[in-house]
């Protein structure tokens, strides 16, 4: 039988796939032969390689159910989140076999926090594309077509690279494809994290200089590889900074995360002229000045169930806690501590909403839900007239209902872009004797943000633009952290506003080397509580009835005082205060070695059987 390799990749591996002879005659039209007579010929063969890279690194809403990579659902381990029972816990053995990378147990290994497989097939489908580009492709293109497309690769590489870092650190580093036979180098030990992220810099270093800046809708441009850039630098300069590593490299990256953002904020294409909430809910975000990249979904031909798990009807058994609730800063700039807002110091939500950043009103219902395990439940991911369907019976409509969705999803905002480019312009302001942050840089970042149009009806409630941040008049929050100056507490702050739910958080105090002490629950209370409720008057179905009964030596407040008061079937009256998470209790004990994830065993042993030794994660070695 007539054999052609099929390089059909998938998230685990390159597969080989083999049919009957008619069917291989046959020219592909939707995926691509690795033969030199019938691919590789141009730019529409470089094209339809690279589709594949799309889904896996802008999922946006996913499709369907999937979790993996995907907002609200997968994005729900941080400091910032509770659920009933016992908090998440973090693993604390090493697995004996399987893929494993990520920090906490149950949960699908690529939802955490960007957590990554020990597997470097996307590494070799970008070598592989590296190299036919330059033996096959290159005397077939143009100069500009060549330097293009291998900035495209690079990029995808140096993507792929950061995603083991962040997970594993240190990691072997290939830039060309490996033969099967070739065992030395198959099964070669770690690279020290350092050398494999100054190969990721040179990557985006290339990619930003040569991929076109227009190459078409909802194709990687200039811009896109220019805010990734951002968001990798940033992490990585960051890490190397707070975790005491090589602080010449952490100045280096800095400045490339400064200087790729400001490619980005240099295009006037690109400015917040979008409400927040229609960045998510919008079905069209073509035109969207706020959105360098997004995925776009069609009723016939691809959904998701994003906008279905914020219509206030399915459940949240992950959501957001008083922690989080507690440092939305109010409309006036200042925290609740020292806001002179009227009932800044309340906590219902439909108080939040009209006291607090307007992204928190549109961020979550300013109704309790107890579909939400903290009785807060968000919102962000559908559009407003979605968010109408909890008074009306029946099941909504498709757009809202089950995994036939279809709004729009942006994978890559201004509003990360112009964050990292303040971060790390204050970091190496702070720590490497760079040039410190003016007004004006808070004008085109934090201030622009909060400067963003509110819609008509985040305006029927009373909800305001949040005061502009002034360097001569930073706020005094009584939670900063003694090691965070007033002025990074701010710009961190404006992050976790920013982006609940979305990608970051986990991955900023992972960055930050905050883990072990903002992921520690006995430390900090109120990460397994909600807002304040007043169950007799906001939602007094939960003290009469069945609710009642499930209810029963369960259900609990706090007080303002501290005092915990349990629901005991006749008290009701008294069930006012802030909401505790059911059941809740602290996750265990954990260490430093939590940043980063183990190996299974069975690799290792793979290793040794070929024998080759592949250390493990430092910290998980006697796990």
């Amino acid at each position: 039988m007539k054999k052609i390799i099929y390089l059909i990749l998938s998230v685990f591996a390159l597969s080989f796939i083999g049919c009957d002879d008619s069917v291989l005659d046959r020219l592909t039209k939707t995926s691509y032969i690795d033969a030199d007579a019938n691919f590789w010929r141009d730019e529409t063969d470089l094209r339809m390689y690279c589709n594949e890279y799309y889904p896996q690194y802008f999922t946006g809403y996913n499709s369907g159910f999937s979790l993996p990579w995907t907002v609200l659902r997968g994005y729900t381990r941080s400091d910032d989140f509770a659920q009933a029972g016992t908090q998440a816990n973090f693993t604390s053995t090493t697995p004996t076999s399987g893929v494993i990378s990520t920090i906490l147990q149950g949960a699908d290994w690529r939802t955490e926090w960007q957590g990554q497989m020990w597997n470097f097939a996307w590494i070799r489908k970008s070598n592989i594309l590296l190299d036919r580009i330059d033996k096959v492709t290159k005397p077939n293109i143009t100069a500009e077509a060549y330097n293009h497309w291998t900035g495209i690769a690079r990029f995808f590489r140096a993507y792929e690279y950061y995603r083991l870092v962040i997970s594993f650190g240190d990691v072997p580093y290939f830039d060309a494809p490996v033969d099967s036979g070739d065992l030395p180098n198959m099964y070669r030990d770690r690279d020290p994290r350092g050398e494999v992220m100054d190969k990721v810099y040179d990557d985006l270093v290339y990619a930003i200089a040569n991929v076109r800046e227009n190459d078409g809708a909802l194709m990687v441009n200039k811009y896109v590889v220019a805010a990734v850039a951002s968001n990798i630098m940033l992490f990585e300069g960051s890490w190397e900074k707070y975790h005491s590593m090589d602080q010449t490299r952490a100045k280096k990256y800095l400045e490339l995360a400064v200087s790729a953002a400001d490619v980005v904020m240099g295009n006037s294409n690109y400015a917040f002229t979008s409400t927040f909430h229609a960045l998510f809910g919008s079905y069209g975000l073509a035109g969207n000045k706020e959105v360098i990249m997004y995925r776009h979904y069609d009723q016939a031909k691809l959904r998701h169930s994003i906008a279905s798990y914020s219509n206030g009807i399915e459940l949240q058994d992950i959501a957001c806690n008083l922690e989080l609730v507690k440092s939305f800063i109010c409309n006036d700039g200042k925290p609740y501590q020292n806001s002179t807002v009227t009932d800044a110091n309340k906590f219902d939500v439909a108080t939040l909403a009209k006291t607090r950043d307007p992204r928190f009103e549109s961020t979550f219902f300013d109704v309790v839900r107890d579909q939400s395990s903290t009785m807060i439940y968000a919102n962000k991911f559908i559009d407003r007239k979605g968010t109408t369907y909890i008074n009306i019976a029946g099941s909504p409509p498709p757009e809202y209902g089950s995994n036939t969705n279809y709004n729009d999803a942006p994978c890559v905002r201004l509003a990360e872009v112009v964050l990292n480019w303040i971060e790390a312009k204050q970091i190496l302001a702070e720590n490497f004797s760079g040039a410190a942050v003016t007004q004006g840089d808070l004008d085109k970042s934090i201030n622009a943000i909060r400067n963003r149009p509110l819609d008509a009806e985040a305006i029927a409630k009373g909800v305001k633009k949040t005061d502009p941040l002034q360097l001569t008049a930073l706020p005094n929050d009584p939670a900063r952290d003694a090691d965070v100056s007033p002025l990074m507490w701010e710009i961190r702050r404006e992050r976790r506003m920013e982006f609940v739910f979305e990608h970051t958080r986990l991955l900023d105090i992972k960055r930050w080397g905050k883990i072990l002490d903002y992921m520690d629950n006995t430390k900090y209370p109120d990460s397994m509580f909600g807002p304040w409720v007043d169950f007799p008057a906001e939602f007094p179905e939960a003290l009469t009835g069945v609710k009642a009964t499930a209810n029963k030596n369960v259900l609990k407040v706090r007080k303002a005082d501290g005092t915990i008061v349990t629901f005991d079937g006749t008290n009701g009256a008294d069930m006012v205060g802030f909401f505790q998470v059911k059941n809740a209790k602290a996750r265990n004990a954990f260490g430093s070695e939590v940043y980063l994830s183990p190996v299974p065993k069975n690799l290792i042993q793979d290793y040794i059987d070929h024998g080759f030794t592949l250390t493990q994660t430092p910290g998980w070695e006697n796990k």
